[in-house]
C-alpha cells in the first residue's frame, strides 16, 4: 500500500509536514490525505511522532516545514474560533481548571461558536446534554471533574470535545485511563460517530482495537507513514515485525473478521528430548 495515501480535494490534508520541538524534527516531510468521513487510526512505536502529528493537524504545534491544509486552505490561515468550529482535539493528560464542574467542563466545548451577537442559546444546551449521555455522564454532570475516576475524567473531556460538534474530531490516546469495557464503549461511539458521517482520527497503541475498528490505518515509523489503506491490507506480520520488533502470525478476528495480531512466544518451550514446541 502506498504511503501516500488517496488524493482528495478537500477535508485535512498534510503536505511536506516536518514538525520538531527545537531539535531535530520528530515528524519529517510527511503528506496525508485525512479520509473525509472515514475512521483514521495512527499506530506506531513510541516516539514514531503520532501525537506530535495529531498535534500538528489541529495547530496545536507550528510545522518548522511544510502545511495543513482545510478544505484547500491553509490551516495557519484560520482564526482561532473559526478552525475550533471545523477541528477538535482531545489531547494526551489535559487539565481541567479546579473546581469545574463536569457540566461547566463540557459547556467549554461551545466557546468556539460564541460571539458579541451570539450568546448561549437551546442550541448549545442541546449540544451539552446529547454529549453528556452519549458518554454516559448524565448522572454525574454536577459532580466536579477533580472527583471523578481516571476513566471518568477521560470521558469527559471527551464530552466536551463532542459538544464542539466539529466535523473533524482528533483523538490522542482516547482510551488512556478507560478499562476494557469503556475503552470498547470510546470505539463503539468513535465508529458510531464515523457512521454518522463525521471525521475521526484517532492514536491508538493496541494494534488489535485499531484494526478492528479504523475504515483506514496509518502506520507511523521514525517521523514518517511507512503504510496506510485498509486494516486487511495493512496490517501484516512482516510489517508488524519491521515497525514493532515483534513477530507474530496474523489471524481473523473470530467476531468482526479483521486482522488480528497474535505474537509468537518469546522463548518456545522445550520438550524432552530437545524438541522445541
Amino acid at each position: 500500500m502506498s504511503a501516500t495515501g488517496p488524493v482528495n480535494g478537500g477535508g485535512l490534508r498534510a503536505r511536506g509536514l516536518s514538525v520538531g520541538y527545537g531539535g531535530e524534527p520528530v515528524v519529517r516531510d510527511l503528506d496525508l490525505d485525512v479520509p473525509p468521513g472515514g475512521l483514521t487510526m495512527i499506530i506506531g512505536p513510541n516516539g514514531c511522532g503520532k501525537s506530535t502529528l495529531v498535534k500538528a493537524l489541529a495547530r496545536a504545534v507550528r510545522p518548522v516545514a511544510g502545511e495543513v491544509l482545510l478544505h484547500g486552505r491553509d490551516l495557519a490561515s484560520y482564526r482561532g474560533k473559526e478552525a475550533a468550529r471545523h477541528v477538535a482535539l482531545l489531547p494526551q493528560s489535559p487539565i481541567a481548571p479546579e473546581g469545574i464542574s463536569v457540566r461547566g467542563l463540557v459547556r467549554r466545548g461551545r466557546y468556539p461558536h460564541h460571539s458579541l451577537l451570539r450568546q448561549w442559546s437551546p442550541d448549545d444546551d442541546a449540544a451539552v446534554g446529547e454529549a453528556l449521555e452519549r458518554t454516559g455522564l448524565t448522572g454525574l454532570a454536577e459532580a466536579t471533574v477533580t472527583e471523578l475516576s481516571g476513566g471518568q475524567r477521560q470521558r469527559a473531556w471527551i464530552a466536551m470535545v463532542l459538544a464542539q460538534r466539529t466535523e473533524l474530531l482528533l483523538l490522542d490516546e482516547p482510551t488512556t485511563f478507560l478499562d476494557i469495557a469503556h475503552q470498547y464503549e470510546l470505539l463503539e461511539l468513535c465508529a458510531e460517530l464515523h457512521r454518522e458521517g463525521r471525521t475521526v482520527v484517532a492514536v491508538l497503541h493496541d494494534l488489535n482495537q485499531a484494526a478492528r475498528f479504523a475504515s483506514h490505518l496509518v502506520v507511523m515509523d521514525a517521523g514518517r507513514i511507512v503504510a496506510q489503506g485498509a486494516p486487511g491490507e495493512v496490517l501484516t506480520a512482516e510489517l508488524v515485525a519491521d515497525v514493532f520488533g515483534l513477530a507474530c502470525d496474523i489471524v481473523p478476528d473470530p467476531r468482526a473478521g479483521t486482522p488480528m495480531v497474535v505474537p509468537h512466544a518469546r522463548h518456545a518451550a522445550v520438550v524432552p528430548g530437545g524438541a522445541a514446541r
